[in-house]
Formats: C-alpha cells, structure tokens, sequence
C-alpha cells in the first residue's frame, strides 16, 4: 500500500524533460456594463491583465511548482511574445528552458477577454500558425532534447498541434526514452495515435478518446473498452481518461479499469487544468509511483487549478492538502516554535475582522477537563490561539520529572483537536510576553482561577478585550494521573 506523503516528498529529487508547444497566455479582466453602439457587441470595461507562460510551458510551471525540476524544450519566434516568454521562463528558478528560435513563424499567443463579474469567457484573439516546423528547426528541438534526456527520470510530451511536435520529433524522442528505460507520458491531440506508438501513459480526455476510435463513448464501461482498445492499438502500458466533472479513468495492461470521482468544487476557470493534470502524472511517475497513486494526484490537482482564475498552476502544498486528512497537515500548518511568524497569521485574522482568542497550559496528557475547556474556550472566540510551555518551562513548573511527553507530542496532540486553530510555544514562566504578543480580544482560563489570578488579565482588558473563565471538570488533572499511574507501576 502507497504511502501519499512520502510518495509527494520524493518529487523534489526529480527531473522532467517537457517537450511541447509553447504559447503566451494573456487574459483580460474587466466589467461588461453595456453593448457597443457601434456593433451588437459588449463592452469590457478593462481593469488587470495577467500574461502568463502557456501551452507546454504551463506543463513546465506546474512540475516546477510542485518542487520538481524541469527541462523544457520548445519553440518561440523572434517577437515580442518570443522574448516576453523567454524572460519568464529564465525567471523560474526550476526550470531549464532550451528554446529555439524560428524567424520564420509567430510566437503563439492567445488573448482571453473575462467577464471580472460572472467569470466567463467573452472572447478569444489568437496569434499562431498550426504548420510544421522546418527540418532544420526540427533537428535544433530533437538535439535539444536527447541532450537534455540523460538528466531527466521522464519525459512529457505536450502536444496543442501548433507544429513543434511533429511525427519526427515525437519518434526521436520516444525512441530514445525507451531506450534509456525512462517513462513517456503524452497529452495528445489529434485523431491519428499511432505516432505515439512506444509512450508509456497517453492521456485523452473523453471526446478525443471516440474521436481516435471513430465511435461515440459514454459510461463508465464503455469508456474502459474504448481506452483499453486504444492502449493496444497504441502500445502504450497505459491509458488514462479525463472527464471533466466524472473525474477519470485508468486502464493498465493485465489490470483492473478504475475510475475515480472529481471532487466538488466551484469551477473558477477550466484554461490550462489538462497541463495541471499532464504535469503531476510526469512528476510522480518520475518518482516510480504507481499509476493510480499518479491518477490520484493528478485528479486532486485538477481540483485546486480549476479553482482558480486562469492558467494556473498547483503547489505541493495545495496537493497535499487535497490528498492528505486534515489531521495529518495539523502539525505544520498549527504548530509555531517561531514567533516571527505569528504576526503574519494574527495579520491575516484580523483582516478578516475575525475575534482573536487565546488560552494557555502545559497539556502534558490531555484529558477530558483539557478538552472541555479547549472546546468552551473556542466557543468564545473565531480563531483560538494556545500558548504551550516549553519542557524547560514545564520542568521549572512542575519539577524535574515533567513533562511526560515531550513539547511536540504535545504540540501535535493538541494541534489535531477542531477548537484549536493555532499552537504557540513559550519558554517563559507566564504566558505574559506571548499574551502582549498576540493582543487577544479573549482571554480564556479555567473558573480554578479568579480573574485577578489569570496572567496578562490586566493587559487583555486594558485593550478592550474580556476574561472568560469556564466551568472546569472535576476530578481530572494531569498530576492525578501521572500520580495514579505511577503508583500502579510500582504495585
């Protein structure tokens, strides 16, 4: 059985070599107020442009932006958009960009125009020739990428049809691959898949998959005949199929078909998802996972870029939060040891004009009254910050043999309950420093206390914030326990 984090943290050793069409993405942003006088047109009322890296570079951005590293082997002409691309892409850290110029052919660029309002589509201007590239610009992109082969763990091939991957490219690349044992996968496009013929993983959505076999495909079994079918036609190891909101299909030669779900989500905007999906199939199947772990990723990285207005790429960090319980990621995402990095988060609250909340304790083995008291403490506030003693801190509190756990199984323990939004460790005696720190409009202890007994008490009301003291459970405390349980031992 796979193991989905360690499988995502074995992306940031490896390298992709993306060969593809590559295009600049310009999307318009305005508001649609009225129709032109002049034409039964609407009116976009221009407020931002984004021009983003498009085509087979958005493919190159994505495996960048899951911590991989990328070659890319492309084509741009000698314009504007030529020169605006190859700046971009020098500007990713994580990608080798080896670019060939032709002089004889437009940069592609696509120009969208959105309603900022409705997010829809309005109009699309493109700039592009769909012809083959020359012999002698064929022959610069396959020396490109044979040179590049040797350090890449997979290669992808990201066909939009706009004349860089053509049959003679596509053979040289797939052939050399195969030979070096290294796995292809294929965005494809067009009818004709037998220039394929080698690749380890195609992946059609579902029209291109009837369109390739002349025949209409619906459901789920229809869908695996027809994938299967094509795999053999094809030679590949494996077929997958998108399909939009019915999530996809995997076909593996002697397996099983398996189909998963999309997951619900509010569509932002679809341009550049199949890239999305192209890009972290290539990252893992870099990696050696299998290829349903790779579909299960891919599918939860379509989720997270469909979100989002235009093309757009994934984090490692958005797919592990798709993928991974939101128990697991507490730790990292909960857990502060560093208190430069609270002002950010509190920042953020308070933007969102969100009450701030703060209890503190040791929590060395939680209890039920530590529960209650977490549970009544959030019930106070929107975002609930915890200060948790250091060990030393505890040590100087408690005595030389406390704490029982240590501050990150405390920290971790406590960061996996709901009413906690934010764990803060402090290695002084008092919660006091942190309390000014952090300005609660609540502060939240248990009714052992009296008001004038609660720490920082004084400077939470000074600022206009409260004290709320809960109703405590008797008959639960952590020394009764530690005392109760060492007596049985020694019993």
């Amino acid at each position: 059985m796979f193991n989905i984090d360690q499988e995502l943290g074995k992306l940031a050793g490896v390298t992709v070599l993306c060969i593809g069409d590559l295009m600049l993405d310009d999307f318009v942003y305005g508001d649609v107020m009225r129709i032109s006088p002049e034409a039964p047109a609407p009116v976009i009322r221009v407020k931002r442009s984004d021009i983003i890296i498009g085509g087979a570079g958005n493919v190159a951005r994505n495996i960048a932006s899951l911590g991989a590293s990328c070659v890319f082997v492309g084509v741009v002409g000698d314009d504007d958009a030529g020169r605006m691309l190859k700046a971009s892409l020098a500007a990713e850290p994580r990608v080798e960009a080896l670019l060939v110029v032709d002089h004889q052919r437009p940069t592609t660029r696509k120009v969208r125009f959105v309603s900022e309002h409705y997010s829809t589509h309005l109009l699309r201007a493109d700039w592009e020739t769909s012809a083959a590239v020359t012999a002698d610009i064929e022959k610069a992109v396959i020396a490109n990428a044979l040179t590049a082969l040797a350090k890449a763990d997979a290669v992808v091939l990201s066909d939009y049809a706009k004349g860089v991957l053509t049959r003679t490219v596509i053979r040289a690349v797939i052939d050399a691959a195969r030979q070096a044992g290294k796995p292809v996968i294929v965005d494809p496009k067009g009818n004709d898949y037998a220039v394929y013929r080698g690749a380890t993983l195609v992946t059609p959505n579902r029209k291109e998959l009837g369109d390739a076999l002349r025949r209409d495909v619906a459901g789920d079994a229809e869908i695996a005949l027809a994938a299967r079918d094509l795999c053999e036609s094809v030679g590949c190891e494996a077929m997958l199929v998108t399909r939009s909101d019915e999530g996809m299909t995997l076909v593996v030669k002697g397996r099983e078909p398996i189909h998963i779900p999309a997951y619900p989500v509010k569509i932002g905007d679809v341009s550049g998802a199949g890239d999305t999906v192209i890009a972290v199939l290539s990252a893992m199947l870099a990696s050696h996972a299998d290829f349903e772990l790779a579909m299960r990723a891919a599918n939860a990285a379509a989720a997270v870029v469909v979100g989002k207005r235009g093309t757009a790429t994934v984090s490692l960090a958005e797919l592990r939060g798709r993928l991974l319980p939101a128990s697991s990621l507490a730790p990292e995402e909960k857990i502060l040891f560093d208190w430069s990095q609270l002002d950010a988060r509190l920042a953020d609250w308070r933007r969102q004009g969100l009450r701030v909340g703060f209890t503190n304790g040791c929590f060395d083995l939680l209890h039920p009254g530590h529960v209650r008291l977490l549970a009544q403490a959030r019930a106070a506030c929107d975002r609930l910050v915890l200060g948790l003693n250091s060990d030393a801190s505890v040590r100087r509190l408690k005595g030389e043999d406390r704490p029982v756990q240590d501050v990150h199984a405390r920290a971790e323990v406590l960061a996996a309950l709901q009413a906690v939004d934010l764990v803060v460790v402090f290695e002084q005696d008092t919660p006091q420093q942190l309390i000014e720190r952090v300005r609660p409009k609540v502060l939240v202890k248990g009714a052992d206390y009296t008001r004038e007994q609660v720490v920082g008490g004084d400077f939470v009301e000074a600022n206009g914030g409260e004290i709320v003291l809960v109703d405590i459970v008797p008959g639960h405390s952590t020394t009764s326990i530690v005392s109760r349980s060492r007596k049985t031992a020694k019993a």
